[in-house]
């Protein structure tokens, strides 16, 4: 309105802004400044953008296949002989977009329509004996050869590793830990090779995280020798099965046992729900659980149990048996024991998701980091050229320390790898806390990483070719199965409980979960911070130590005022939760950082020693930068501060490396995406003649 009226009090400032217009106009369109106002040469358009590949402009300070085989740290011949396999098929959707073929499933596809591609795919990995020894293989090699393959095939589509985790890991780990001999004779090697199909039916309407309280029901007919199972309420029926809707054809049920109207807990047999050309069986109600947000090629579905008979060798007895008369039988006396005996077939299904979690954060991270190194936006002064994204320090801020936190993450998923193929029934506690902690920090680092990277690639992160956004929706899933986050941590929290407690029973040393530091003095964060300080390792080290040993001590303090209060143990950790919140992530971020000191360590001195080393402190910053160290004094406003300055300083050193940290990934092009690439070619008119 002030504009409007100044023009209609003065009739040449009107005119002195529509000179001014023209003149910026005509500066814009080319490029130039006229010597003279009498000199203002004809309008003629700019210059059209031009795709500029990064590697002409970005160097490798260090050997990427080098960095790879650290990342990846097992089986790289076998992950891209994979990868090859699944870009020469046509199964596996490839397309041509700027001059480069790219391989996704093709998400505008039904429902059903993404469910068959999803099965006709395995059969395809199948046929080509990529699950060769899932099941009957035993060792150390063999499981780390899943592991790379199962990984491959994620970076393609959650939904076959899905369909894979259920079938393999779920129904065939459940058949391998619960059952005996002649299970795994009868079932493991007709699993491995897809005569059966299994399914895993733990979940159910009314319970999900509290396994114990499920109410599926399950007795025993001696007169007949069979198991009888029931389905008594709707909230009892199983839900969210996966594979349950279309293809399964058996499937572990979980159930309440009770054996002559005592109640033995929970336990698994097996049971079939289809015949050989799929007819749902006898006394089985079947429904499909829908649409999701992701993962439409995985067939969910709800299954009821009409007193459904089962033959007494359906009960998977490795934990307990029943006799044929009708007698409850198990080595195991403790019910609490028995209970958490049937829950290991989930530590594989989180290990798995943890790893996954990682590579799909490799793909929006690579796919993200690429575009900033090709886009540009707005220019810093009048006539020059645009900035690149990533020469922003707003920009670097947004993704470089979501690449460190991808590093860290790949050396604690190897870590957990190793720490499970090499399992004992003594380290069973550590994989239980460690897989609990790691899939649920993770799995939410993972949303993190991929939403920033979503909203880095701007309008073309909305694009579903451009896979990065889509994500999103495909992984949102890992945040609540095989275990709600919150509750893992919970459990996190009271695994470090009770071995502080006990500790001080016994009045012995920390020994296990990498508490060993709460034997040594407390460490003091000096008073004033200085960048050789924030980049030393042991100064690290001892701020994530610091914060994990006070917190612990503090969550002891604090469920024990609520017990002397008269209050249970359960109410009182329950009434501490924002203590166990902070202390379970003070456990995670330092058990991850302590795998990246351990990695780089491995390394001679060098190039790749030394960006590993910035990546590291970067990692070890945004740790230090949460903010339980200002709530709890850890950090002065001043220390904070300088922590945060360090993080730019960080970034912006680590910018020159920036393509070649993503290129160790090791991620084929054609898993990634058009906008990765050549996006100018792709999104032009002569590819949508085509």
């Amino acid at each position: 309105m002030k504009e409007k009226k100044n023009e209609e009090e003065h009739p040449s400032f009107s005119m002195d802004r529509a000179f001014q217009r023209t003149k910026i106009l005509t500066n814009h369109l080319l490029q130039s400044s006229p010597s003279s106002p009498a000199q203002i040469p004809s309008l003629s358009s700019n210059a059209c953008l031009d795709y500029s590949p990064p590697e002409l402009s970005e160097g490798y300070a260090f050997d990427i296949k080098e960095m790879r085989q650290l990342l990846d740290g097992h089986h790289v011949a076998d992950r891209d002989w994979l990868f090859g396999m699944m870009m020469q098929s046509k199964l596996f959707n490839p397309r041509v977009r700027g001059g480069k073929v790219f391989v996704s499933p093709d998400y505008n596809q039904s429902m059903e329509q993404q469910r068959e591609m999803t099965w006709k795919r395995i059969v395809y990995l199948l046929e080509r004996g990529v699950f060769k020894g899932w099941l009957t293989e035993k060792g150390e090699e063999a499981e780390m050869r899943k592991f790379a393959y199962f990984e491959a095939v994620g970076l393609f589509d959650h939904s076959i590793a899905i369909k894979l985790g259920v079938h393999f890991f779920l129904w065939g780990g459940a058949i391998q830990f619960f059952g005996t001999k002649h299970h795994h004779d009868k079932w493991l090697r007709d699993t491995e090779n897809y005569l059966i199909k299994g399914c895993f039916a733990m979940t159910e309407l009314g319970h999900g995280s509290n396994v114990r309280g499920i109410e599926t029901v399950t007795t025993y007919d001696s007169n007949t020798g069979e198991f009888v199972i029931n389905t008594p309420c709707e909230s009892a029926q199983k839900y969210w099965i996966g594979g349950a809707a279309n293809h399964a054809t058996h499937t572990i049920v979980f159930s309440q046992l009770n054996i002559n109207g005592t109640n033995q807990g929970v336990h698994a047999f097996i049971a079939q729900i289809r015949d050989a050309v799929g007819n749902v069986c006898p006394n089985i109600r079947i429904a499909d659980c829908g649409h999701k947000i992701g993962l439409n090629g995985v067939d969910n579905g709800r299954i009821w149990f009409d007193n459904v008979r089962v033959p007494r060798e359906n009960l998977l007895n490795s934990v307990a048996d029943v006799s044929a008369d009708g007698k409850y039988l198990s080595s195991i006396k403790d019910p609490d024991q028995r209970f958490a005996a049937f829950l290991a077939p989930l530590t594989a299904g989180r290990v798995n998701i943890a790893v996954s979690a990682v590579y799909q954060s490799k793909v929006g991270l690579a796919i993200a980091i690429r575009y900033a190194l090709t886009r540009r936006a707005f220019s810093v002064k009048p006539n020059e050229p645009e900035v690149l994204l990533l020469d922003y320090p707003s920009h670097q801020r947004r993704l470089v320390p979501l690449l460190a936190k991808t590093y860290a993450m790949s050396f604690a998923a190897n870590y957990l790898k190793m720490l499970y193929v090499k399992r004992t029934p003594q380290s069973n506690k550590t994989i239980h806390v460690v897989s609990s902690s790691f899939k649920a920090v993770f799995t939410w680092n993972n949303m993190q990483i991929l939403q920033e990277c979503r909203e880095a690639c701007g309008g073309q992160g909305l694009k579903t070719e451009n896979r990065v956004g889509h994500l999103k929706g495909e992984h949102d899933v890992q945040s609540t199965f095989e275990g709600d986050n919150n509750i893992l941590m919970q459990q996190v929290s009271k695994a470090l409980f009770a071995e502080y407690v006990a500790a001080q029973k016994k009045n012995k040393a920390f020994k296990g979960l990498g508490l060993e530091h709460m034997n040594k003095p407390c460490p003091v964060i000096p008073s004033q911070l200085t960048s050789a300080t924030l980049r030393c390792s042991q100064f690290q080290m001892d701020a994530l130590c610091l914060r994990e040993r006070d917190l612990l001590k503090c969550f002891v303090l604090d469920v024990s005022q609520h017990q002397a209060k008269g209050e249970s143990k359960e109410h009182a950790f329950i009434m501490s939760y924002q203590l166990a919140e902070d202390l379970s992530r003070a456990f995670s971020d330092r058990a991850i950082f302590q795998k990246f000191v351990e990695a780089e360590a491995t390394l001679a001195a060098g190039s790749l020693k030394d960006v590993l080393g910035m990546l590291r402190s970067l990692y070890a910053l945004i740790c230090i930068e949460d903010v339980a160290f200002l709530r709890y004094g850890y950090l002065s406003v001043d220390n904070a501060a300088a922590v945060r300055r360090e993080i730019t300083k960080v970034c912006s050193e680590l910018r020159p490396h920036a393509l070649a940290l993503v290129s160790s990934f090791g991620i084929p092009d054609a898993f990634l995406s058009p906008v990765a690439f050549n996006w100018i070619d792709a999104n032009s008119w002569s590819s949508v003649q085509h």
